[in-house]
């Protein structure tokens, strides 16, 4: 793609301060933005902001109004990451260890946070970030019509409302007030790992005992000497089952496929009272779970691992981008809607993903489209390229839930073209293989052993991402 000599400075505002919404933020600045970063939280991190306090909120999500959550970040306290640690930063800001600090290799969340943390600190975020601020609405200026707005340049304004001090335990009503202001461009970096996914069980709404996703588990001891139904398999399905084992009478895992990795299957083996289950059938209100294979289980609590839905409650684009079926579209590469770009973007859509390194080519590429430095194909190109996307795979039987899920590393380095972003490094590739292949065969170990990596942590530490930075910042080596 050709970089062109234009530069044009815009207002922009920015959803979120979490992965994708700082390094947005130090992209923007580079480019010569004004930018604003709206973040609902007292401080910077996103979903790896831990909040232990889930008292009082309604842990089937019922609370929920108009999308909004009183709690943002799904973390527990024993979550520890799945990606090692050596593949996970910013190109030019290695997630290294530091003195005093998790030095696993495989951190925990706090760990995440602290990273995240000193990235706003060493490039001076912070004065851009508005804190404990809510975005409410964020909508068009103008007349629109499917192809964008319609007006004597085509530009886009937008109208961004945010409320200070907006939850629910504020007393502080003085402050409590909506901001109405007008930006240039908006950047969706919200995340998608908050608003809990339900599946459709009968008897759900009627059963008398204890339900909650996932999103409001923390810790176990609630649960001591419980019978726990999970369900769903995924991660932290496992993770959960894995912890609750120790503390509860029974855990049943109800899966939708009994196909599990050969590491699950130490686990259930290692334990006698967890059990591996096909889906439920039914719930009754005496607490008996059926499960359909006719086995059933007088449970005390369920707790349902079953995912999130992307959710953009602020969000008002007059359907031009719309969600369906947790297809978020039509976005150009996960990012750009053909109608409303460069305007509005969004960065953290895709999963199963190395996810900091792809935030860091979205921002750099949504930076300099709006600085007039590079330009996006024509709107039927884009729109085409979508199409094309959707029928290969429809082709390739992935179903539409999956639409946003990558899994591809050649993906994400044709993506970093668009803006001469560095591919990934092999060895950052080869140990997210091994770190998955690890997990399949070892899934109670693999985060503390890992002999097979040796060789390729000893190219990580010796490749540029690690020694360049420290070259140009030897006063580090001190601390």
């Amino acid at each position: 793609m050709v970089l062109l000599s234009t530069s044009l400075s815009k207002r922009v505002c920015v959803v979120g301060a979490g992965p994708s919404g700082l390094v947005a933020a130090r992209e923007l600045r580079r480019e010569g933005h004004s930018t604003v970063v709206i973040e609902q939280n007292h401080d910077v991190g996103g979903q790896w902001l831990y909040d232990p306090n889930v008292d009082g909120v309604d842990p089937m999500g019922k609370d929920i109004t108009d999308g909004f959550l009183e709690v943002h970040s799904s973390m527990y306290s024993s979550l520890r990451i799945m990606s090692p640690r050596e593949i996970m930063g910013y190109t030019d800001f290695p997630f290294s260890t530091k003195k005093g600090r998790d030095s696993r290799r495989f951190p925990g969340h706090t760990e995440v946070y602290l990273y995240l943390r000193d990235f706003c600190e060493w490039f001076g975020l912070r004065d851009m970030i508005r804190f404990n601020t809510r975005v409410e609405y964020v909508g068009m200026l103008g007349n629109y019509d499917q192809n964008g707005v319609v007006g004597k340049d085509h530009s886009i304004k937008w109208v961004v409302r945010s409320k200070e001090n907006w939850q629910k335990n504020n007393n502080n009503n003085i402050n409590n007030i909506l901001v109405e202001e007008i930006f240039d461009a908006v950047i969706v970096a919200s995340g998608h790992y908050s608003f809990p996914k339900f599946p459709s069980i009968k008897g759900m709404d009627s059963w008398k005992r204890k339900q909650m996703h996932s999103h409001f588990y923390r810790v176990p001891d609630p649960f001591r000497n419980e019978v726990v139904v999970i369900v769903g398999s995924s991660l932290s399905g496992q993770d959960l089952s894995m912890e609750l084992v120790e503390v509860a009478k029974e855990v049943y895992l109800s899966s939708r496929s009994m196909d599990i990795t050969e590491g699950f299957s130490k686990v259930i083996a290692k334990h006698q009272n967890l059990h591996l289950r096909q889906q439920i059938e039914s719930i009754e209100e005496d607490g008996k779970v059926l499960f359909v294979d006719g086995s059933w289980a007088i449970a005390d609590t369920i707790i349902y691992c079953t995912g999130y839905s992307y959710t953009f409650p602020f969000l008002d684009t007059k359907g031009i981008v719309s969600l369906d079926d947790e297809r978020v579209g039509p976005l150009f590469e996960h990012t750009f809607p053909p109608s409303l770009a460069p305007s509005l973007s969004f960065i953290g859509i895709p999963k199963k993903i190395i996810g900091f390194p792809f935030f860091e080519s979205q921002a750099k590429w949504i930076a300099q489209l709006l600085s007039g430095k590079r330009r996006l194909p024509s709107w039927d190109d884009m729109m085409q390229s979508i199409e094309e996307f959707y029928r290969s795979r429809e082709l390739a039987g992935i179903p539409k839930p999956n639409t946003h899920d990558i899994a591809d590393f050649e993906y994400c380095d044709r993506y970093g073209d668009y803006v001469g972003f560095p591919h990934l490094e092999e060895w950052k590739k080869q140990l997210c293989i091994s770190s998955l292949q690890n997990y399949e065969s070892n899934l109670e170990t693999y985060r503390d052993s890992y002999d097979q990596d040796q060789e390729l942590l000893k190219e990580a530490f010796q490749s540029p991402h690690f020694t360049q930075f420290l070259a140009d910042h030897p006063q580090l080596l001190a601390l």
